[in-house]
């Protein structure tokens, strides 16, 4: 785009909607690594992918090594990246557009609000509200 960021345009699975995603730095060098794989250029693809049954079978393998006793899938996996992008302050309506979510509601049963979260935001209106002198205490 005009601001040299690269992005993936690609219609969701379910409901075909047309997904927009930027890809950050890590990404962009995975991209990298394979652009010149003759096995994926023959295929159109830009990158290996697994079916989501290996995807999930090599996540119980890493999951096995680490001594993770969760069941590690690809969509325990979306639900974690969820997660981690609300605690980063990322916008619910932001994040469920990312997720290809029509309402904002189904991206809240993606999401846990962490008890940090909770308080880094309390933090924040307290400061806001101390900072611009909205409450006047005992005058």
């Amino acid at each position: 785009d005009a601001n040299g960021t690269t992005w993936i345009y690609k219609p969701r699975e379910k409901t075909a909607v047309m997904s927009r995603i930027p890809l950050l730095p890590y990404p962009m060098i995975l991209l990298e690594k394979y652009e010149r794989d003759a096995e994926l250029r023959a295929t159109g693809k830009l990158l290996p992918v697994p079916s989501n049954q290996k995807m999930n079978a090599y996540l119980k393998e890493i999951a096995d090594i680490c001594n993770i006793p969760k069941n590690l899938t690809t969509h325990v996996a979306r639900h974690t990246f969820a997660c981690l992008a609300v605690e980063y302050g990322m916008p619910i309506d932001v994040l469920a557009k990312i997720l290809g979510h029509s309402n904002t509601n189904m991206t809240r049963h993606y999401t846990k609000f962490s008890e940090q979260l909770i308080g880094r935001e309390m933090r924040k209106m307290n400061e806001q509200m101390f900072s611009d002198d909205v409450f006047l205490l005992n005058q």
